[in-house]
């Protein structure tokens, strides 16, 4: 399967999108017939090449003609453009989905419908949408955006950094600290991200074939590039793991113990910690005590049980195990904010849950049901998209 990193090191925005794209393999020159299908005059794509903090990146420019497009077009023109176009059905909805997030966001921040939003940029959204076609549709992972800080100053006036557009997009998209005074990740560029990537995190597994980098048009100490490695997704078996299994048979604990135990043998490193009940020899009923840990704390692990239970010993068994991938990632549900566990194998999720602790915290801060926060949870990290 085709995948592309998109690494998002010194932010995002449309232009980089589509200079990384091109500097990775799509053809500005198709590109710009894939523009022409839209019907929409006014405008012209320049593509050059630009160094941005000793790293050489492609620089695209949307360049309005004389006299200018007119700026301002609303949703329903919007979508009427889109899909009266000559264009797929697939870069047609992709593109349409990207404007319905961005309208979405900018009307819940400013009090207004999204058939009431203006659009002031032309040209980022539908080509990239042609450029992804081109590339052939990879699965796109992005790295956490970085964050920034400051003031900016656009057509709603001053307005805080992140703008209060970008942030509504990027709810439950992770961050990482970078702290850089100017705007980093413009609105159309989350809601591009946003929209087209499969998840956030570290670079996945894969073989990369070509490298792009998109040029950002501020200079803030950093190559204000967007870096897209496009390859094949590496298909991975997982590795066997040994893990040692501590084992004993109790009969004459008081149960009111085993709390304790488990706590101080979760604390002390252990993976997992179970009770099984048992019969024991003339029939007496017992408690098969199991911690299941790395080898390395098995000596430690052996000590707590010995010290915490009634048993005078402990048995010690090496066995291996095949583990999932795993990654944590979190939705804003209408009750809070809940972390979903995910399992992968060879990057492809195999299982997610929402975290049990979320669930019940905002289950008894909102007094409703442990299943309801669950549910919604779920719903929101199968769609991508936040409560409205």
């Amino acid at each position: 399967m085709k995948i592309a990193y998109f690494d998002c090191f010194a932010g995002i925005s449309g232009d980089m999108t589509l200079g990384a794209l091109i500097d990775t393999g799509a053809d500005p020159v198709r590109l710009r017939e894939g523009l022409a299908g839209l019907g929409v005059g006014g405008y012209s794509i320049e593509v050059g090449r630009k160094i941005k903090g000793a790293i050489e990146a492609t620089d695209v420019r949307v360049l309005l003609d004389e006299p200018p497009l007119p700026h301002h077009r609303r949703l329903k023109e919007i979508r009427e453009t889109i899909r009266g176009a000559n264009l797929s059905d697939r870069v047609k909805q992709t593109a349409e989905r990207i404007f319905n997030r961005l309208a979405e966001a900018e009307g819940r921040v400013h009090g207004r419908s999204p058939e009431e939003v203006h659009f002031h940029e032309v040209g980022a959204v539908d080509a990239t949408a042609i450029c992804l076609e081109m590339l052939g549709w990879p699965k796109v992972v992005a790295g956490p955006m970085p964050t920034f800080h400051g003031y900016a100053t656009g057509s709603h006036g001053t307005f805080p950094l992140p703008a209060p557009a970008t942030a509504e997009i990027l709810r439950g998209v992770p961050w990482r600290k970078l702290d850089i005074e100017g705007e980093l990740v413009t609105p159309t560029g989350a809601a591009i991200i946003a929209e087209i990537a499969s998840g956030f995190g570290e670079m996945p597994a894969m073989t990369v074939e070509s490298i792009g980098y998109g040029a950002g048009k501020s200079d803030f100490g950093i190559p204000n590039v967007l870096r897209i490695m496009l390859g094949e997704e590496s298909v991975l078996v997982p590795a066997a793991r040994s893990v040692t299994v501590i084992e004993t048979n109790i009969d004459d604990l008081n149960p009111q113990f085993y709390e304790t135990a488990m706590e101080r043998l979760f604390a002390a490193g252990a993976l997992d910690v179970f009770l099984t009940p048992i019969q024991m020899k003339k029939n007496r009923p017992g408690t098969l005590l199991s911690v299941i840990c790395d080898p390395v704390s098995a000596e430690p692990l052996a000590a707590v049980v010995l010290a915490e239970t009634s048993t005078l010993g402990v048995r010690m068994s090496r066995w291996e195990r095949v583990c999932l991938d795993r990654r944590w990632e979190e939705v804003i549900t209408e009750f809070g904010t809940i972390r979903i566990k995910v399992g992968e194998r060879d990057g492809k999720t195999i299982t997610a849950s929402p975290e049990y602790e979320d669930c019940k915290q905002a289950a008894a801060k909102h007094d409703v049901a442990i299943r309801q926060v669950y549910e919604s949870a779920m719903v929101l990290y199968r769609t991508g998209r936040s409560p409205s």
